[in-house]
């Protein structure tokens, strides 16, 4: 047979099997016209091969879209996880904002009430080192005393 008639036939095949596929939507029109082109350029050499191509290039989109839906749900969950994240450490400053403030308060409201008792409180020391004082001039003479002798 002449290698005109075989490449007819050829072509016709390949062809006829890309319609089919296309009209049952196996293959989206994009994916049809770069194998068409391939046929046209020789690349398949029976309906075997460009079948196998068809089935290799739908699990790549397939994997394609797969890997792509897992980076998305890690997106989304990384971006939930942070959002979780900051709003425990907003609740825990706040929290502790809180605690500062309620110490504070605490702390001017002792340092108001022990202003009045203060100066009882200084009294008293006073009141001991008045006495110590007065122990002590009477011992004094008597070390006056040893000097004057």
């Amino acid at each position: 047979m002449p290698e005109k008639i075989l490449w007819i036939r050829r072509m016709r095949v390949l062809r006829r099997l890309l319609l089919k596929y296309r009209d049952a939507k196996k293959v989206d029109k994009h994916l049809y016209r770069e194998l068409y082109l391939k046929c046209k350029g020789n690349v398949f050499k029976n309906k075997r091969v460009l079948m196998e191509e068809i089935h290799k290039r739908k699990a790549e989109v397939k994997r394609a879209k797969a890997l792509a839906d897992q980076a998305e749900a890690r997106r989304t969950k990384n971006k939930e996880a942070r959002r979780r994240r900051e709003e425990r450490l907003n609740a825990k400053n706040s929290e502790y904002l809180k605690q500062v403030e309620a110490a504070e308060a605490a702390e001017t409201a002792q340092a108001a009430a022990p202003a009045a008792e203060k100066p009882a409180k200084k009294e008293a020391p006073a009141k001991q080192a008045s006495a110590q004082q007065q122990a002590q001039p009477a011992a004094k003479p008597k070390t006056e005393k040893k000097q004057k002798k």
